[in-house]
Order: C-alpha cells, then structure tokens, then sequence
C-alpha cells in the first residue's frame, strides 16, 4: 500500500510493519572481504536514555504535510534522495531497490517529516557488492543535524539526541515508534554483529526530534 492513509492505520504499520523491515528486508548476507571491518557502531553511552534526561527546549511548531525529498547528514557526508516506500502486495514495507546505492526510503505508513508525530526513514547499509547509502548513520553523535528537505520547499532539521543499536530478536517497537506531541524522526539500518548465514544482529537506531525550520 502505497501513498497516505489514515492516522489510525499510520500508528498501527508505523509499530508493527516497520518492525518486519527492519528484520528482514534490510538484511545483506554474504562473506566479502569489504566488510571485514564492518560499518561503523554507535557506543553504548550514545543510547537515548543512558544519562539522565533533560527536558527538551521548545521546538518549531509542527509542519503540514509535504513528501521528504533529500535526507542529508553533512556530519557522516550523507546526501541522498528519498523515494517513498509502502506495503507491498504481501503486506511488507518496501524498501529501495538494493541496486539503488545511494536512495533511502520514506515509510509513507507514518508521517511526514516535521509533522507532529514520529517519522521514519530506511536505507541499506550495504549490499553483496559493497557499502549503502546508509555505511555511516552508526557514526553520528548526539547533538549533530539530519536534515530532510520537503516538496514544500521547506528544509526540517532535527538534531539527534540518541543513537542506538538494538536487537532485532524483541525489537523495542513500542519504545522506537511512540507516538509522540512533537515532530521526531527515526532513521534506521541495520547493524550489530554480522553473520555470513543471518545476516546483521541488530539495528542502528537514530532518534532526533525538530529544532529548526529553513
């Protein structure tokens, strides 16, 4: 299922579906000499919620609705542009296609950037042929800048505040994809240890909420 849909079915595929791509569809086996040294990995200390939490400063007011078209991170050189992605006739979330190097995908079963809620965005980190667009999001640190550019002309920036890798056996779903009052993003990857006959363990989690409006 392509396209925008209704909030109550937005809250319900933003939990569960994404859950599923992350666990399967993002995964890359393979034993290439390339990743012998692996993409990079968040510290533990760079977890949400690993020191005491300070109340976040007041943010921009929400945005309406308008389709992601670029996500870039200038601190990990990421720049690449964004191609919805839905449910297929399975009932699985899309994903780019592998071949597609340096596109990442916006998970049209949540909200858009900058609007009030949790957006999520998904890449690959690598493919059997070497690394994806998304080999560096295990090295941003708290504090630095993702920002998505929307159809609008509008530029959503948000700053990151955690950065996590998490299990994909009991994936936290409920603590990754809360509701929230405030525009958040997720971007997500795989990560973790890798095996050449399951793949990546875990999965890159990178929490930043919306600080500012260009």
């Amino acid at each position: 299922m392509h396209g925008s849909s209704g909030s109550s079915r937005r809250g319900a595929w933003g939990v569960v579906a994404v859950v599923l791509l992350v666990g399967v569809h993002l995964v890359r086996g393979g034993t290439e000499e390339w990743r012998a040294g692996g993409p990079p990995q968040p510290l533990a200390a760079a977890a949400p919620g690993h020191a005491p939490a300070l109340a976040p400063a007041p943010g921009p007011d929400p945005l309406s609705a308008s389709r992601p078209t670029r996500v870039r991170a200038p601190a990990v050189r990421l720049d690449a542009p964004l191609t919805p992605v839905g449910l297929d006739p399975e009932g699985w979330i899309a994903t780019p296609p592998a071949y597609e190097t340096r596109l990442a995908g916006w998970f049209t079963g949540a909200v858009t950037p900058g609007e009030k809620g949790t957006a999520v965005v998904v890449g690959h980190v690598d493919t059997p042929d070497g690394p994806s667009v998304f080999h560096e999001l295990g090295a941003l640190k708290k504090g630095q800048r993702v920002e998505i550019v929307r159809q609008d002309g509008r530029t959503a920036v948000f700053s990151v505040y955690g950065i996590e890798v998490v299990p994909k056996e009991g994936f936290p779903a409920e603590r990754i994809y809360r509701a929230s009052a405030r525009p958040e993003l997720r971007l997500l990857t795989c990560g973790g240890a890798f095996s050449p006959r399951r793949g990546y363990s875990g999965n890159v989690v990178v929490s930043a909420r919306l600080t500012e409006v260009r």
